[in-house]
């Protein structure tokens, strides 16, 4: 079976779906996202307002140091539903906006939510090791969270290189890191453990409690999301495989210490309880304890903590003029 021709029907990944998948990370990456395509934008509160504008444009600034826009012609790798792209795009980022992704249904998603916005963007479905583009076609790659789903990173940023014009940039964002990911896999397993037991009892089950279908399937969803983690990283290696593949002017930005430690297990109990039930007042503690969290990390504990220890990084470079 094809990895990018093995799109889901709507209901999930099967059984032999899934067990496929488990020597096949690129199967992996097209079921899982396929399967979530319709629903990822709730699932990680995703929207298109100025709240994730400025988020979107900030982590921009934070990792690029870059603040010189618009670039005219972006591509975004591993686009999902558009968040990344979109939102620089309104920000005022970018002018001409391209998204590809390994899933066509993120790939169809990411077009709508386009649409919906009142702009469209170029959308293929493409795996980030044969990106395909023409050499030297855009003056800006960006990616979130996508390159730890990638096999071979290395490629994935030599493709990067091949298809920006010479003195274009990449920023990838949202990358996990070696020991930040430890602490929040950890967080998040004793929530869920705790959280999808709690909600069963009679007294909370009618308000919060998922029921028993739901839960089975959101352990199949996670048995298939296991599968599409492929890495964590380390700020300076990551950093050296980017010059490997030909980028200079490479940095990186580490993020998110106190604010993983509470975000992760906020987003594990809004997934282990009945959608919507939580409501606007628990979406508003969300958000303001991650943002709080977010400028102490930013402000405080980035003076004193080494970034190996923080959740995200995010890596920036440049094609060499002249390549």
């Amino acid at each position: 079976m094809s990895a990018t021709n093995a799109v889901s029907s709507g209901g999930g990944a099967t059984a032999e779906q899934i067990e496929q998948a488990r020597t096949d990370p690129k199967l992996a990456n097209v079921l899982y996202h396929d399967w979530e395509a319709g629903t990822y934008d709730d699932k990680w509160s995703i929207s298109y307002d100025q709240r994730c504008i400025d988020y979107a444009r900030d982590r921009f600034v934070r990792i690029s140091g870059d603040d010189n826009w618009p670039y005219d012609r972006a591509l975004e790798l591993g686009c999902g539903t558009g968040f990344f792209l979109l939102n620089l795009r309104q920000a005022g980022v970018l002018d001409e906006g391209h998204v590809t992704d390994i899933s066509p249904g993120m790939v169809a998603v990411a077009k709508r939510n386009a649409e919906g916005l009142g702009f469209s963007v170029e959308g293929r479905v493409a795996d980030a090791e044969s990106i395909p583009y023409d050499d030297n076609e855009f003056d800006l790659v960006v990616g979130h969270a996508v390159l730890h789903h990638i096999p071979d990173v290395e490629l994935a940023i030599r493709e990067v290189l091949r298809v920006l014009k010479p003195g274009g940039r990449f920023v990838f964002c949202g990358e996990p890191t070696q020991r930040g990911d430890i602490v929040a896999r950890r967080l998040s397993q004793l929530t869920w453990f705790t959280a999808s037991r709690v909600t069963q009892w009679p007294v909370l089950r009618n308000r919060w409690g998922r029921p028993p279908t739901e839960l089975a399937e959101s352990s199949r969803e996670a048995a298939l999301e296991s599968l599409v983690d492929l890495h964590t990283f380390d700020p300076d290696r990551l950093a050296a495989l980017c010059m490997r593949a030909g980028a200079i002017d490479v940095r990186t930005q580490t993020e998110e210490l106190t604010a993983s430690w509470f975000g992760w297990p906020v987003r594990t109990v809004e997934a282990a309880v009945r959608p919507g039930s939580l409501g606007w007042n628990w979406a508003m503690f969300a958000y303001r304890g991650w943002q709080r969290l977010s400028w102490l990390d930013e402000n405080v504990m980035e003076r004193f903590v080494p970034d190996e220890f923080f959740y995200n990084v995010g890596v920036t470079g440049v094609k060499s003029e002249a390549t």
